[in-house]
């Protein structure tokens, strides 16, 4: 099965999908808006390229993290919410199992460690997909963590 993990972004959405039978990397890449573009133009670009990928790669599950949110940054959840609604409304149009974690449960299953920081996630994943270079951004890094977290998880509970 192919999964395909989301880290959701208004200005950077990454994408990674994998094939859980040997751990390879079918693609993963991020999705970019501008800034100065009109914001229904934003999610909109993210809902085609989403639903884009789905169509030509068919995964079998999308992973999203949970969103966060932090007292002192409101609006960078309330932006985020933005391109995760776009991944989970693509799930509803190809009907596709949706998947959310916390961002500890996908760092705990990726790197041991609940709390790890970005470049150890960046680290486990080059090695778990067996990778020549640093995943980057840390968006298509992240996203890939949540595709590999779906298969250890879901592994521990057969």
């Amino acid at each position: 099965m192919r999964i395909l993990g989301i880290d959701p972004g208004l200005g950077n959405t990454g994408y990674g999908i994998i094939d859980d039978r040997d751990f390879s990397v079918i693609e993963a890449g991020v999705i970019k808006t501008k800034s100065n573009t009109p914001i229904q133009t934003r999610i909109k670009k993210i809902f085609d390229e989403i639903s884009s990928i789905i169509a030509e790669h068919k995964p079998g599950v999308l992973v999203l993290e949970k969103i966060y949110s932090h007292y002192k940054h409101p609006t960078t959840a309330i932006l985020m919410g933005h391109a995760r609604a776009m991944a989970c409304l693509v799930c509803g149009e190809f009907d596709i199992k949706l998947v959310n974690y916390p961002s500890t449960k996908i760092k705990k299953a990726v790197t041991g460690n609940g709390h790890a920081s970005k470049y150890q996630v960046q680290r486990m994943v080059k090695d778990a997909l067996k990778l020549k270079y640093l995943p980057a951004p840390v968006d298509v890094s992240d996203a890939l963590a949540m595709a590999i977290s779906y298969c250890l998880i879901e592994k521990r509970k057969v």
